[in-house]
């Protein structure tokens, strides 16, 4: 049998690294993860602890060897087939809302911003340990950094990147012309038809990914569809990723509350995929957000670094609300924009240059009546135009808009705010479409009709991006010559040829006659919609994955569950 290697080397050989990760992984039931340290907002891990987690990659691995594939394999013929479109490719010119002249000021004044007022990453000695090194001004807190430098640190990011699905017919890739839709993301509510407004639960949460995976339109998985309230709010990542991993296939993002939570994911990723490929591959896109103004607080950090390290994706996005988080100007908020998500990525390079990166921007204004958010602006959308343009000469990706909306309900105002921010983003040039589908009262609620709804619509985005095909076929001139005038094209060889596909058709809204209509109940909207919950969910059937791997992932949820003590805040 030969001699034991120490934990440390177990750890080093199967996490594949030259050093070991540094999360906290207790192996005694009941002990605290040790707290943050100030190298840099990272949990710091015995040898022991090491070898544990690795040691469970390694068991893993000899469970997919001990089932041989078979069992996956006899799934993945017996099971349901689910149509999921391909990521969205624009065939259709952008808009741009701002000219070179003001692009070039916004550039120079974000610039400005960084090396004379700088921005604060707090509580993070590590951060700004790298910053000293890179050249930057660091005064406490404070880094000033001169001009130019963020704009070279952020040219080592990848300019367009794959992100992997466990179905690799499902892999998505981000930048470009490409358009990536994901669902709402974060709200503690959700609501229904049946059951009103009430706060989340982990089968809810379970049920948003089932109807995502559904969703024909839907290229992604998400992130926290909802906050599982009835879930410790130090275990819950578990239970979200562990849904995500085994009731969808699609690709999906990871924890970001702390950063021993995004080890955890990455831990789990590596049993999903292996530790190799998670290494050399984008297999979670998550999403960092900037505390606007200028600051960078070590939590987020701390996630950032973890995911940078270990190559996967962060959307680093100011979070602004226009009048309180930003200047109320479109140019005032949008140099404040551009400064943050630069500071924001060069740092993700100093952590691991070529980290995937994507130029993230949330921006609401604010009803100066009533100090509420407000959605589907005239400004916003302003504002997601200009930043998609920065982006673009930044050459990162790009991740805004959404189905954004501030109504309480599936309403008239949530369809208008709606459609304003998504006809935005996809002429906006958005890569990444966080809040696609669900997002209802500002963000508060997740919504099962909404998200429906939502989804339906983004049919319509796949069609208008598609571009107007001027082909043979398409000049119909065989048509125009065939039916000639005063004649009807409902019959003719074109019509009968192209029929099923030549127009976009919704799967939920109602066309019939009045009549029809009238006699099946007159149901509006949010009344199809609710029936399309009920059959979607009737009519799951779990996606095919390695029953070796299935029990890997829940003996990792469950060790690590049992070495914490629940916590809720």
């Amino acid at each position: 049998e030969g001699q034991r290697p120490s934990p440390r080397a177990v750890a080093v050989r199967a996490c594949g690294r030259g050093r070991a990760p540094n999360m906290s992984l207790s192996t005694s039931k009941g002990r605290k993860s040790s707290r943050r340290s100030g190298g840099g907002g990272v949990d710091r891990r015995s040898p022991d602890q090491d070898a544990v987690r690795c040691e469970m990659g390694e068991a893993a691995s000899r469970r997919r060897a001990r089932t041989g594939g078979g069992a996956a394999r006899r799934a993945e013929r017996s099971a349901h087939r689910v149509e999921t479109a391909r990521f969205i490719e624009r065939n259709i010119p952008l808009f741009e809302v701002l000219d070179e002249a003001a692009l070039e000021t916004i550039e120079a004044n974000a610039e400005t911003v960084l090396q004379e007022v700088g921005v604060n990453f707090a509580a993070n000695p590590a951060a700004l340990d790298r910053w000293r090194e890179a050249g930057a001004d660091v005064q406490g807190e404070r880094v000033r950094i001169p001009r130019g430098l963020a704009r070279e640190l952020c040219a080592h990011a990848p300019s367009r990147f794959t992100q992997l699905a466990r179905n690799p017919e499902k892999s998505v890739e981000i930048g470009g012309d490409t358009m990536v839709c994901a669902p709402v993301y974060g709200p503690p509510f959700v609501r229904s038809a049946t059951g009103g407004r009430r706060y989340a639960t982990m089968e809810d949460f379970r049920n948003f990914v089932k109807l995502g995976y559904m969703s024909k339109w839907l290229h992604h998985s998400g992130g926290t569809v909802c906050e599982p309230t009835d879930i410790p709010v130090n275990k819950r990542h578990l239970d979200m990723l562990l849904a995500h991993m085994t009731l969808s296939d699609k690709p999906f993002m990871g924890g970001v509350t702390e950063p021993s939570r995004a080890a955890d994911c990455v831990a789990m990723a590596e049993i999903l995929f292996g530790a190799e490929t998670v290494q050399a591959n984008t297999v979670m896109t998550s999403l960092v957000n900037v505390n606007s103004p200028l600051t960078f607080d070590d939590v987020m950090m701390g996630v950032l670094e973890v995911y940078a390290r270990n190559n996967q994706a962060c959307i680093v996005s100011p979070f602004v609300v226009g009048g309180a988080m930003s200047p109320v100007s479109v140019a005032g908020t949008l140099t404040q924009v551009l400064a943050e998500v630069m500071a924001g990525v060069a740092y993700a390079q100093l952590v691991r240059k070529g980290a995937p990166v994507i130029f993230g921007t949330f921006v609401t204004s604010i009803d100066m009546n009533s100090g509420a958010p407000t959605f589907g602006t005239p400004e916003a959308s302003q504002i997601l135009y200009g930043a998609g343009q920065l982006a673009r000469r930044l050459g990162l990706p790009f991740r805004s808009g959404g189905g954004l909306c501030g109504s309480k309900l599936p309403d008239a105002q949530a369809a208008y705010e709606t459609a304003n921010t998504l006809n935005a983003a996809l002429l906006g040039g958005v890569n990444f479409m966080l809040h696609s589908c669900g997002w209802l009262e500002g963000g508060l609620v997740a919504s099962f009709e909404k998200f429906v709804m939502d989804a339906d619509q983004l049919g319509a985005l796949h069609k208008m991006a598609a571009g107007v095909p001027t082909d043979l076929k398409a000049q119909a001139m065989d048509a125009i010559r065939e039916v000639g005038p005063g004649g009807h094209y409902l019959g003719c060889a074109h019509t009968q040829e192209h029929f099923k596909s030549a127009f976009w058709r919704s799967d939920l809204l109602d066309y019939k006659p009045f009549e029809t209509w009238d006699e099946e109940g007159a149901r509006d909207t949010q009344a199809l919609a609710a029936a399309r919950v009920e059959s979607l969910l009737a009519r799951y059937e779990a996606p095919p994955l390695d029953p070796g791997v299935a029990e890997a992932l829940g003996d990792f949820v469950a060790a690590r569950k049992a070495e914490m003590p629940d916590a809720f805040s």
